[in-house]
């Protein structure tokens, strides 16, 4: 007999007379597929969409600018004030509410960083006169332009009711232009729109006033606020407390968040890194919601673990729990905790990927969910595959994938792995305490392939013998990669130890420890090892941090090295390893020993591509994926073993 694993998180909420479904609502992300006027398209409907599928109460909109000539930030937002653009949001709203979700938008005005605009030639407005960074000139807002603002939030939510939304969500949060009227380091107004708290906060009041008098009595309105700033001389939770009693009663819910964009070391706060404990920012919203006697109170960041999520709700810190990467991770996570597969649940790693992705590229994209992007064409089943034996060699990241997609598509799979168990060469990271998800990641992806009726051959290496034996239609080479040993004098020296078999075996770097190596691997092995209280060095070559491309796991990465106190030598080349350390040069062209119990090489990795190049014509199709094919990222290994899997059998 089934039983509700999660009564309170699954229980409906009210607000302002629509019922909610359960207490996860998608919180607000934007979305880069737009036209050139700034209108959604199909693809960001199936977005969206995706996420009300998987069961979310709510699903927002994100990055909806209210005034495009005075408040776009990028070529992102979309055009709440264009007049024609009902009929496309018409269709983004139907797409989330008839799967029972409440479609929500979010109002964002960027205030003095507002770049597009500044950059289309338009005058940039924020509390107080002054210069950006960029040089654009920022005028105070006067008491006309105010009231202009006031007017285009209102209309803008006007235009969402019309188009079908039941909510919207007011983004007061994280540096905008309404967290700049509100926070103390942006305004020094002497008017009644500055110096206290009460007048900071008056134009978020004037704007959820002037919202309800378009919307009506019976219409749902969220504020995001940032609980507090995180940042020397913003305001912090004690003041976050007097903005929530500030506006309680003039909105349906205050949505707190932290953090500020304008310090880049706060970034990972405001979108928790995995250094950071799970629901790290919680603390916030359970403050405020003790002082607020009529609105509702939501949190956000790094929740995916609805043991965590109902515990919240249960204990009366948050109404409500919002998710942005989890649904991204996983949009299916709220249908599954509510039937109680919690072991299916694929939790956000925390990897940052999206955000760097979105940033470098315009798009998500994420590293254990290959459909994130691309909804639209996995809206549809495929027509059906040519069933075909595919052997797949290898049992890790992209091996496990293109077993599970090819078993889903009805082909007969053989997977073998060498070792005894899957998971590939990351089962070494087991340890790791901020890796954590990605280890029941590993798990969830092995019990999948066990599941899905895929045969597995462990302690199994697939020889040119073996190809030949089974015969199969194809074979997908995914043999992955292994450390690069780099020619050093003194590296076969009993001091020296390999990144991955510490990873194993954290005991096997004793004493003071050397990196010779600052990409992800030895950077992240670095703070591993200095958590556990070591004294680490890293030495690199290059004068950067090697992200891999993930620029803001390496901001994170860079922060946590500082806070951990491990020291940074790059521009350094290691010369020599004695019993005493490594010689390195400097990049002042000077020789140093740089002294250490032990020393660990993370100097890269060797696609392992001759071994996987035999096998290349044992069957009529082959494909290379992975790391044996160029040491990359799990954002990559998943992609393309999802895809190139998908497609087997499809035309040939």
């Amino acid at each position: 007999m089934y039983e509700i694993k999660y009564p309170h998180l699954f229980s409906p909420i009210t607000l302002a007379g629509t019922t909610f479904r359960n207490r996860i609502f998608g919180s607000p992300t934007g979305s880069a597929h737009l036209t050139t006027r700034y209108f959604p398209i199909q693809e960001t409907n199936a977005y969206y969409e995706r996420k009300a599928l998987g069961g979310a109460a709510s699903v927002c909109v994100g990055d909806c600018v209210v005034d495009s000539e005075h408040g776009r930030f990028n070529f992102g937002h979309i055009a709440l004030d264009h007049p024609d653009i009902f009929p496309s949001l018409y269709n983004l709203a139907d797409s989330i509410s008839r799967h029972g979700a409440v479609a929500s938008i979010e109002l964002s005005h960027s205030g003095s960083h507002a770049h597009s605009s500044a950059a289309a030639g338009n005058q940039l407005y924020g509390p107080m006169e002054y210069t950006t960074e960029n040089g654009f000139h920022v005028e105070a807002m006067t008491e006309e332009v105010i009231f202009q603002t006031i007017d285009k939030f209102a209309k803008a939510a006007a235009t969402a009711k019309r188009s079908g939304f039941g909510m919207v969500t007011i983004h007061g949060g994280h540096g905008w232009l309404i967290t700049e009227f509100m926070s103390p380091i942006s305004n020094r107004r002497t008017d009644r729109w500055g110096g206290s708290p009460e007048n900071r906060c008056r134009l978020a009041v004037e704007i959820c006033k002037a919202i309800r008098r378009e919307v009506g009595p019976n219409f749902p309105i969220e504020m995001r606020i940032s609980g507090s700033e995180c940042n020397p001389g913003g305001y912090d939770i004690d003041e976050g407390i007097e903005i929530a009693k500030q506006l309680d009663g003039h909105l349906d819910l205050i949505h707190v968040s932290a953090g500020s964009h304008e310090v880049w070391d706060v970034f990972t706060v405001t979108h928790p890194d995995m250094f950071l404990p799970d629901g790290v920012n919680v603390k916030y919203a359970a403050e405020i919601k003790k002082h607020v006697k009529q609105s509702k109170v939501a949190t956000v960041g790094a929740l995916s673990d609805p043991a965590l999520m109902e515990e919240i709700i249960a204990s009366g810190q948050a109404d409500i729990v919002e998710l942005a990467r989890g649904l991204i991770a996983d949009p299916d996570l709220p249908n599954k905790a509510r039937a109680g597969r919690d072991g299916d649940i694929k939790k956000c790693m925390r990897c940052l990927a999206c955000f760097s992705n979105l940033m470098a590229h315009g798009q998500f994209c994420c590293a254990i969910n290959p459909v994130i992007g691309h909804e639209i064409e996995n809206k549809w089943t495929v027509q059906p595959a040519k069933k075909k034996k595919i052997l797949i060699a290898g049992g890790g990241i992209a091996g496990m994938q293109a077993a599970i997609t090819a078993s889903e598509r009805g082909h007969e799979v053989v997977l073998c792995e060498k070792t005894a168990k899957l998971g590939g060469a990351l089962k070494c990271e087991d340890g790791v305490s901020f890796k954590k998800n990605l280890g029941e990641y590993l798990e969830i992806q092995a019990k999948a392939v066990e599941k899905s009726g895929v045969q597995v051959r462990l302690n199994t290496e697939v020889t040119p013998e073996l190809a030949k034996k089974e015969a199969p239609d194809v074979i997908i080479a995914a043999l992955g990669a292994r450390p690069v040993k780099p020619r050093i004098q003194g590296i076969d020296g009993a001091n020296v130890v390999g990144a991955e078999e510490v990873y194993y075996d954290a005991e096997k770097a004793k004493g003071d420890v050397v990196i010779l190596g600052g990409g992800l691997v030895g950077a992240e092995l670095a703070i591993h090892l200095a958590r556990s209280g070591k004294k680490v060095k890293v030495i690199e070559m290059l004068d950067y941090i090697n992200d891999g491309g993930n620029t803001l796991q390496g901001l994170a990465i860079r922060l946590e090295l500082a806070r951990r106190g491990v020291e940074m030598n790059l521009s350094t080349k290691a010369l020599e390893i004695t019993d005493k350390g490594v010689i390195a040069e400097t990049k002042d062209g000077a020789q140093k020993l740089f002294a250490a119990d032990t020393i660990v090489y993370a100097v890269g990795q060797r696609p392992l591509a001759d071994e996987a190049e035999a096998l290349r014509f044992l069957a009529p199709e082959y494909h290379r994926i992975g790391d044996c094919l160029a040491p990359r990222n799990i954002v990559e290994a998943t992609k393309a073993a999802y895809n190139i899997t998908r497609d087997i059998g499809r035309f040939v």
